[in-house]
């Protein structure tokens, strides 16, 4: 799984006025970009290409992974080795470049754009509003199961009954270690006609015959090319399992989970730990 596709055109909307003007995907949970911890997620898994499928506002994320040499001629002048390094490091984690989609036609269509970018080549998916802290990376434990099983595999999630109607929601039989042979997928069901309350979230790991399934599918709910149909219309010619991932998922397209998930790393941070720890309590 060398390259990572990431779907970025989105308006951050929910975030306004901090959207205005830069990418939700650049807003930062303690000290990097939303978009930095998905693509160091997929490095992590092996992608060493990953494919921003944007829009002409986004241009700030690819200016975030290349090199600023101003930048770094000041920290080299100022002797500031560890800044520099840092800096230096974030341009060489990836070959980060993007495809641009010209219409918001959903997810499916998003992911589409990036076929001539792909190739004929196994791919991940992952949407940085989902950011997971995970001991082995979620994109990683997907393509464990991928390699095993071929096909499509998707990270899923027991969610609130209550809020199966949020998500693309599974039906499947259980095999082994949170593995789930999928037999049927439903985006964004009634509550009383979801098939369970494992719904999928952002991450995904696609064999390329996808592709051919995306552009088969129709506009779905809410008049948008979704990609939880294609998956459905592709279970009739390869298998679709489901990962109920270990790790634990921030929806940081909200304002509430992007707060807990900027608590949740800085928790992580040897320098902030304790500090924060006893802030919040205080606090309580």
């Amino acid at each position: 799984m060398r390259k990572t596709v990431m779907p970025v055109a989105g308006l951050g909307t929910r975030f306004l006025p901090a959207t205005k003007a830069q990418p939700k995907e650049m807003l930062t949970v303690v000290d990097r970009p939303l978009i930095q911890y998905a693509v160091e997620e997929a490095v992590a898994a092996g992608s060493d290409e990953v494919i921003l499928v944007s829009a002409p506002s986004k241009g700030a994320i690819l200016e975030h992974f290349r090199a600023d040499s101003g930048l770094e001629a000041t920290l080299a002048a100022s002797g500031k080795d560890s800044l520099l390094e840092l800096v230096r490091g974030v341009g060489r984690i990836a070959n980060v470049h993007a495809v641009m989609q010209g219409k918001p036609l959903g997810v499916g269509h998003a992911i589409l754009q990036a076929r001539e970018a792909v190739g004929g080549d196994v791919f991940g998916v992952a949407f940085p509003d989902d950011l997971i802290l995970a001991e082995v990376p979620v994109l990683e434990q997907l393509r464990r199961v991928q390699e095993q099983h071929g096909g499509i595999v998707v990270a899923v999630e027991h969610v609130p009954a209550e809020q199966v109607d949020r998500y693309g929601v599974i039906d499947g039989e259980h095999l082994a270690d949170g593995v789930y042979r999928v037999s049927r997928l439903v985006e964004k069901p009634p509550v009383d006609q979801a098939p369970s309350t494992l719904a999928i979230v952002g991450r995904y790991v696609f064999a390329p015959a996808i592709f051919e399934s995306i552009e088969r599918t129709g506009a779905g709910a809410g008049g948008e090319i979704q990609i939880t149909d294609a998956i459905q219309a592709a279970l009739a010619t390869m298998p679709c399992h489901a990962v109920a991932f270990e790790g634990d998922r921030y929806d940081c397209g909200s304002r509430l989970g992007f707060v807990q998930a900027t608590i949740a790393v800085a928790l992580r941070d040897p320098d902030l730990a304790a500090p924060l720890a006893e802030f919040l309590a205080a606090s309580q």
